[in-house]
């Protein structure tokens, strides 16, 4: 299985050597984190010369910032996408939870560098950063939120739960490998469905509900 580390990932980044200098920015990253990675590593991994590196990006930082800003803008748009598909909010938050825990899995050596990096992006570049960061938060509690409105989800503190969603889905990159016995989409399914019995309201009647004959906290049947 193919990360995102592969060049064909960057086929949005123009030219064709910035999109090479990406995909060797990710592995270099991944495996040997950002402050132990240097500029000649990078080159190196992609077949050119230290100094064809600052044509492209001025600092090594830079270099990171790009990968980590294209990373949080498709991350964006899947949940953007399941925000504003139509049905009831267990079908969008199922679909947002399916695609996100299943991008983290299937893009796993870009992710942790999108994911675990963040630290060493300059002021400014983390500003931006933390914004696309914010906006994924409020359009996973805006879909949290309706199924709460809709009866749908039994969800006490909205922005706590959307926080666990993410972070549920973002940490898959910490682990997952290709070897495992689960596919991406595999992953997606699992968690899309452990995080909908999650917020699910139970249902009218459902057992220890108060006044049920025969339940806990019920009358008893005679």
């Amino acid at each position: 299985m193919q990360d995102v580390q592969e060049p064909a990932a960057w086929r949005d980044v123009e030219p064709e050597a910035a999109q090479r200098l990406l995909a060797a920015g990710v592995a270099a990253f991944a495996e040997r984190g950002y402050h132990a990675t240097t500029t000649r590593d990078i080159a190196g991994r992609a077949g050119m010369s230290p100094a064809a590196l600052y044509i492209h990006f001025k600092t090594k930082e830079e270099l990171l910032f790009r990968i980590s800003r294209v990373g949080h803008e498709r991350a964006r748009g899947i949940i953007a996408a399941a925000a504003e598909s139509e049905g009831p909010a267990g079908e969008r938050l199922a679909r947002a939870v399916r695609a996100f825990a299943g991008w983290h899995a299937e893009h796993h050596t870009t992710a942790r560098v999108v994911q675990y990096e963040l630290g060493a992006l300059g002021e400014e570049h983390y500003a931006e950063i933390a914004a696309l960061r914010r906006d994924i938060d409020r359009l996973l509690r805006g879909i949290i939120a309706d199924g709460v409105r809709d009866g749908e989800f039994a969800v006490a503190d909205v922005p706590g739960t959307a926080l666990a969603v993410l972070s549920l889905c973002v940490d898959v990159a910490r682990w997952f490998s290709a070897a495992g016995r689960r596919s991406p989409d595999e992953l997606g399914e699992l968690y899309a469905d452990l995080v909908g019995r999650m917020v699910a309201a139970p249902p009218p009647g459902g057992p220890g509900e108060p006044g049920v004959p025969g339940e806990p906290g019920g009358a008893q049947k005679e």
